[in-house]
Order: structure tokens, then C-alpha cells, then sequence
């Protein structure tokens, strides 16, 4: 009898229709995988097997526009989901009410995050991790039937960590190969790759919450590694690494299989063609790793990156890593395509949305000391000061993260360039947000531009690690007047000029584990910020944001 292994995650919604969904299953082996829904909705999907592992993305149709219904699990028949004896609520799929269906047009809630390790690592070097906050947020709307809950989720980036693996991760590596070989404790293949997830999705409150909130996840570097393609440098070095071609491989195909594959909608989803090959094929692992190899050599052969339209909010997630130029003589975070992509999707439609969200995991405003650092990092790696300097700059670029949207100055102007042009005119929407996490805390920072919108940088992180006192003090270091002070000597030195815009910190920093919750209703937006913080053995959500970000309608 085949069993559940992991999920179900509730991943595409469609906010055109109302009346259809993905489910997204693994089994323990080959089998049928059904969902069948209380109001009669329903669908099924034979699995498919990529390294002897069972995979199913279940499409559901026939749901009701802007209701809640309940769902269940079969697997070749057999009931597998919920669990028994489940002390959680039913998992239920939530369809936005859509127009004609005589129901009022839908809001929506979007909260999101980056940084989520399961347990904390087995070096211990950072201490306590303390309250998970999207474990919080699961106990709280399990335990209060009325509490608001998200539309979506969004998961900006390190979802699982391949390079900070916990005590109990350690020890089951242990027990399959030798740790003083290389990559030592560290992820190696596929099917480690997999512990990853399941440590971190079987938690029984976030197996719950990810079974009955759409969530929607891009990588970031501890996806793969850190500082993943940080440089031309630091790529040709791990190149030349006997076991890296293994990891980058496994790491892209585990990527598309537990978090890619849930991205995409249904008509997306029949159109890939990758997809629709390991589907049919009897074991389709040699053709998704023949394209995580073809999308490691040539990045431009392969998109991440996604859009989808939630009433008249747009959300455009960006692949900040994958898609990079690392040639020092034209770096760029988004290659030419990526770039035209997301400018193309920007701009389509302009007019017809009223709020544009921009899913980026690396900030795109960063405190002003570390913005300048970074600008001027990347022209001693440019060689603008000469050869010593460059390698001084590469060895800083890699100690330091010096790798935002700051550290490719070209791209840092051009999306700074489409911001403005979307957001100005009476065509521009309410409100231009980018969404980021990765730098282990959370501000809002608003440009100084001349546009029409309200544009914010909204970060939050981590949604469950630890921060050092010395990344507390930097970050604050780097928000300061001092710090301002300091970077205009980075940019003497570098002889790069002052950035095309200047901008302010208007919320924070703010320091613990967190979420970030949008409320997006007609042209109005409020922001809300909760940290999970415990009071003895129980944690909770404390509220430390609650502003609007426009005037209220």
C-alpha cells in the first residue's frame, strides 16, 4: 500500500477563475494520487520518479469561486491525508471570488520571508535559533479558526540550507559516507537533498499551514551554497572541486521537483516540455538531470523566474542568482534576457494593476554604508585600482557578502530606471513594492524619486535563525549618519560617484525571527510586521509594525 511521504502542499491557485488548484505529493512509490475535495471538486495524477523518488502535482478543478472547502489525500485509493488522529484543523483550498460570481472582488494578504533553517546547525556557532516564526503562525491560525490567514505565501529564498546542516542531519550523513571526504557535512547528492526537505516540511505545524496556504518560493545561495555564483572567481574555483558538479546538479534538480514545479500554473505546466517528458517516462531522472546540467553550463537556457496576476496585484519573482553575468567587465545580476523579462512583464498591462510586487531575495535597497561598500567592491574587482586591489576585492566580496543588487551597479540603475518609469504617470499603480529577505533582519526603506506610485523596499528576515551581535551592530552601523559618513569615503576611493538615487529608512531595523504580512485591498496597502517570541515553553506572534503604506480609501 503506498504511503504518503511528504506534503500535500497547496501550491498554484487560479485567481482567473476561481475554480482550480495544485496539490503537490510525494509517495513512498509508484501509485495514483487523488485529491478529493468536499464540495465535489476534485482531480488525480499518476506520480512520477525522479532517483526513486515519487512524485505527484495533483491539478484540482471544478472548486467553487470565493469559497473554502475541505480537501483529502488518496493514494491508489487509500485515504492518506489528513493523518489519523490529526490535531489540526482539515486542510481546506480558498478560491478568490472572481467577477460575476456575484460575491464581493477579493483582497489580498500576502505574507513572506526568507531564511528558514529547520534546527539550528550542529557547529553550534550561532547559538539558539529561538521561536520559529512561521511555525508560530501556523500554531495561531490552527488554534484560532477566526484569525486572519494569508492568500499566499511567499518564500524568498533559503528554504532549505545544504551548507548548515542540523545535529540529527549530520548524523544520518554520517551514516552513509565518511564526512572527512569532501563536502564533508555538508549536502552531496539527490537523495541528501531530500532529507533537507523532509526535515524541514515534516514539521507537523508547517506540513499543516503549507497543506492549506498557497505558498510560492524562489532560491537563494544556501539553496545550493553560500555565496552561490558570487563571482567568475569564486564559480571557477568550485568547478575545479571534485564533488561540486554533483551538489549544483542535485541542488537544481531537488529545486525544480519540491519548489519550481508548484510555481508554475497548469497551463504553464502543460506547456513545459521537460515536464511533461518525466511524466511519461518510466524513471525520469537522467532527463531532469541532463537539464539542471544544461542549465548549470548556460543559465540563459533555463527561467526561475515567474509571474502571476492576483486580481490587480502582480507579482513578478526574480531569479537573483542563477541568471547572473559574472565576467567582471559586465556584471549583472539578471542576464540580458532576464532583464528584457522582467522589463516585458513590468510593463505589460501597464494600468491595468494596482499594486506591483517585486520577489526579490536580495534586497535592492541596503543600508547606505553597505550599498556604498559594495559599489565601490566592484570596482576594485572591476580592476579600477589596479591588479593588488582587485585581489583585495575578492577576497572582500566573498568574506563580507558583498553581492546585492549594489555590487552589479548596472543592474542596481536599471532596475532603479523601471521602477521609476512603472510607477510614474497617470497609468502607474498605488503602490511598487520589492519584497526581499537574506540579510538577517527587516526594515522599510522608500526611494527619494519622482514617481507617481509609493515605493517601498520591504525585508524580512529570517523567518527562523539566529544573528549575530556583530551583524546586529553592522546593520545598524550601516543605517547611521556615521555610516553614511563612511560610505562616501568607500565611494572616494573606488571613484564611483554617488548612487543614481538616494533613499531613506523609514521602518526598523528590526532584529528576530519574523514575517512580513502585505494587505492589498482596491489602491490601499497595509503593512504589518510580527516576530515570534517566546514566553516560556510557548511561543507567539507580537506585532511590532502596523502601518498603511497609502492613505486608507
Amino acid at each position: 500500500m503506498a504511503g504518503l511521504r511528504l506534503g500535500p502542499l497547496l501550491r498554484h491557485v487560479d485567481w482567473d477563475t476561481g475554480g482550480a488548484a495544485t496539490i503537490w505529493v510525494e509517495a513512498d512509490r509508484p501509485c495514483t494520487a487523488e485529491v478529493r475535495c468536499a464540495d465535489g471538486a476534485g482531480g488525480s495524477e499518476r506520480t512520477f520518479q525522479i532517483a526513486g523518488h515519487h512524485y505527484a502535482l495533483v491539478p484540482v478543478t471544478g472548486l467553487t469561486p470565493g469559497s473554502s472547502t475541505e480537501y483529502e489525500v488518496l493514494l491508489d485509493g487509500v485515504r492518506v491525508w489528513p493523518l489519523p488522529d490529526s490535531g489540526f484543523p482539515p486542510s481546506t483550498i480558498t478560491t478568490p471570488a472572481v467577477a460575476g460570481s456575484g460575491r464581493p472582488g477579493p483582497g489580498l494578504r500576502v505574507t513572506f520571508g526568507s531564511c528558514r533553517q529547520a534546527a539550528p546547525p550542529a557547529t553550534g556557532r550561532r547559538g539558539p535559533h529561538g521561536a520559529d516564526a512561521l511555525d508560530t503562525l501556523a500554531a495561531r491560525l490552527a488554534a484560532d479558526p477566526e484569525a486572519l490567514r494569508p492568500d499566499l505565501l511567499l518564500l524568498l529564498g533559503d528554504q532549505v540550507y545544504a551548507d548548515a546542516l542540523s545535529r540529527e542531519t549530520r548524523q544520518w550523513l554520517a551514516a552513509r559516507r565518511d564526512l572527512r571526504e569532501a563536502p564533508g557535512a555538508q549536502v552531496a547528492d539527490y537523495e541528501e537533498y531530500t532529507r533537507l526537505y523532509y526535515e524541514s516540511w515534516l514539521d507537523p505545524e508547517i506540513r499543516w499551514l503549507l497543506s492549506t496556504v498557497p505558498s510560492l518560493h524562489i532560491f537563494d545561495d544556501h539553496d545550493v551554497i553560500d555565496d552561490w555564483n558570487t563571482s567568475a572567481a569564486w564559480l571557477a574555483e568550485m568547478r575545479a572541486t571534485p564533488w561540486w558538479q554533483e551538489r549544483v546538479l542535485s541542488g537544481l534538480m531537488s529545486y525544480w521537483v519540491y519548489q519550481h514545479l508548484g510555481n508554475l500554473s497548469p497551463a504553464e505546466l502543460a506547456a513545459d516540455g521537460l515536464y511533461g517528458a518525466v511524466r511519461q517516462a518510466p524513471d525520469g531522472t537522467d532527463l531532469l538531470r541532463a537539464f539542471a546540467s544544461a542549465a548549470d553550463a548556460d543559465p540563459g537556457t533555463v527561467r526561475w523566474s515567474y509571474r502571476r496576476d492576483f486580481g490587480r496585484t502582480r507579482l513578478l519573482m526574480v531569479d537573483t542568482r542563477a541568471a547572473r553575468v559574472l565576467a567582471e567587465d559586465g556584471r549583472a545580476m539578471l542576464d540580458p534576457a532576464e532583464q528584457q523579462w522582467l522589463r516585458d512583464n513590468a510593463l505589460a498591462g501597464h494600468g491595468g494593476y494596482d499594486h506591483l510586487l517585486i520577489g526579490s531575495s536580495l534586497p535592492w535597497l541596503m543600508p547606505p554604508l553597505i550599498h556604498d561598500a559594495e559599489t565601490w567592491n566592484a570596482a576594485l574587482c572591476r580592476g579600477d585600482r589596479g591588479p593588488r586591489w582587485a585581489r583585495i576585492g575578492e577576497n572582500l566580496r566573498r568574506r563580507s557578502d558583498l553581492e546585492h543588487w549594489a555590487a552589479f551597479p548596472a543592474s542596481f540603475a536599471a532596475l532603479t530606471d523601471l521602477i521609476e518609469e512603472v510607477g510614474t504617470g497617470p497609468r502607474a499603480p498605488a503602490t511598487v513594492c520589492v519584497l526581499s529577505g537574506d540579510v538577517h533582519h527587516a526594515y522599510v526603506a522608500e526611494p527619494r524619486i519622482p514617481s507617481t506610485a509609493r515605493v517601498f523596499q520591504l525585508t524580512c528576515s529570517p523567518v527562523h535563525n539566529s544573528i549575530h551581535t556583530a551583524v546586529k551592530l553592522g546593520f545598524r552601523l550601516g543605517w547611521s549618519r556615521t555610516g553614511r559618513w563612511l560610505g562616501r569615503g568607500f565611494t572616494r576611493h573606488g571613484r564611483t560617484g554617488r548612487p543614481p538615487l538616494s533613499w531613506r529608512r523609514t521602518g526598523g531595523p528590526w532584529f528576530g525571527n519574523q514575517l512580513m504580512t502585505l494587505a492589498l485591498a482596491g489602491r490601499s496597502a497595509h503593512l504589518q510586521l510580527d516576530q515570534a517570541r517566546k514566553k516560556g515553553k510557548k511561543a507567539r506572534l507580537v506585532t511590532v509594525l502596523d502601518r498603511n503604506l497609502t492613505p486608507p480609501e
